[in-house]
């Protein structure tokens, strides 16, 4: 901490990265009886009636719980619910400059799924949408299916759909870059932990074959032939993978169109040049991606990466501020798949008219990406009575 390259990162965040803002003048008299006692009982009371209303009269209706557990924090695995924290301002900082949308970091000092999914169903009245960050698989899938199914307003865990939407984006746009169709590409994923199960399932969902997408986890291949599949894995197996295709990445990635790589693990320059020629590759671990974009690029047409310093970085910023301020707006009490598709179909319109090797993803800092997405989401929120 005393290295000087260190000290603009730690002045940065001293005293944290956020704060608390009133929305109206306190200078009065008058102002305390309307904004506190006596006034505020009147609308407390409309609301004990009529609880929709507190989405009106709060700020339920622009907010969200930002929750981790500390289980799962960027490349930095399990360091527990204080030192996530961090992380946490950061994105509710992200949701607030790019969507809008005022967010809460909260930092539980339990890993226990039963335990978490109790407290935040207690805290949810406080909130329009719930984001789980950073919880570890497979924890994660039984945390957000029984909140999801508990709460009345959206759950959305964006390390798994929100990388799957940017994911689901960069490569409609690249198939559009080399004059493909989702549904010709053969896909490995690489990786079956939250991003990669997330990852397969929003492809498919986009148009892309189920039946040619492979996904490989640290012991190899998934197909229905093993007998060491949890659960979650077990279903990648029944819906993937049509040939039974076994072995390890090489065996996967021989003949493949496209590499999505969400797993950290490396990937050799030799299983990379078994792909078939024109290839697609998108390398997401941070910091190290599972093979260099140099190294890629000498077999492969198109690259995208987690990094923000090389081109077409595939950033979830892209898609979980434009989500919740769409669903948010239109009152939605869950996020389905038609409005991740949606979201991905935008995030892909906002550069559809100027693609280019270097540019089929936006910008992280484009303006234009959280409006379109937060106006698809909402659209599709309501065409599903979400």
């Amino acid at each position: 901490m005393s290295s000087s390259s260190l000290e603009p990162v730690f002045e940065l965040h001293r005293g944290g990265k956020m704060a608390v803002a009133s929305t109206v003048p306190l200078t009065s008299r008058e102002d305390l009886s309307l904004a506190y006692t006596p006034g505020v009982a009147r609308v407390c009371e409309a609301i004990a009636a009529e609880p929709a209303l507190a989405a009106d009269y709060t700020w339920i209706g622009h907010t969200v719980a930002v929750v981790t557990d500390g289980s799962a924090v960027l490349g930095l695995g399990n360091i527990g619910a204080r030192a996530a924290m961090p992380v946490m301002e950061g994105k509710a900082v992200l949701f607030k400059q790019f969507g809008g949308v005022d967010a809460v970091p909260i930092c539980l000092d339990t890993q226990d799924v039963d335990e978490i999914v109790s407290v935040v169903t207690a805290l949810a009245p406080s909130f329009g949408g719930i984001n789980l960050e950073d919880i570890s698989a497979p924890r994660c899938f039984e945390i957000e299916r029984r909140l999801d199914e508990a709460l009345p307003i959206p759950v959305f865990h964006d390390d798994q759909h929100g990388t799957a939407i940017v994911v689901l984006a960069a490569l409609r746009n690249a198939a559009t870059l080399l004059d493909r169709k989702l549904a010709d590409l053969r896909v490995v994923v690489s990786g079956a932990g939250a991003a990669g199960v997330a990852v397969t399932k929003m492809l498919v969902a986009g148009g892309v074959d189920g039946a040619e997408v492979v996904v490989v986890d640290s012991r190899g291949i998934i197909h229905e032939g093993r007998d060491d599949l949890t659960p979650v894995k077990a279903e990648l197996a029944a819906t993937t993978n049509a040939a039974g295709r076994t072995g390890g990445i090489a065996e996967a990635l021989a003949g493949a169109d496209v590499l999505v790589g969400v797993s950290g693990g490396q990937i050799s320059e030799e299983a990379v040049a078994g792909m078939a020629p024109g290839g697609i590759v998108f390398a997401l671990a941070n910091p190290t991606p599972e093979v260099h974009p140099d190294v890629a690029a000498r077999h492969a047409a198109l690259v995208a990466t987690g990094r923000s310093d090389f081109p077409n970085q595939i950033n979830n910023v892209l898609a979980f501020p434009g989500i919740f301020r769409g669903a948010l707006e239109a009152r939605a009490s869950r996020i389905t798949d038609a409005m991740k598709v949606a979201a991905a179909d935008a995030v892909a319109g906002v550069v559809a008219d100027a693609l280019h090797p270097d540019a089929f993803v936006p910008s992280a800092l484009d303006p234009r990406v959280a409006p379109a997405v937060a106006a698809a989401v909402a659209a599709a929120a309501q065409a599903d009575h979400a």
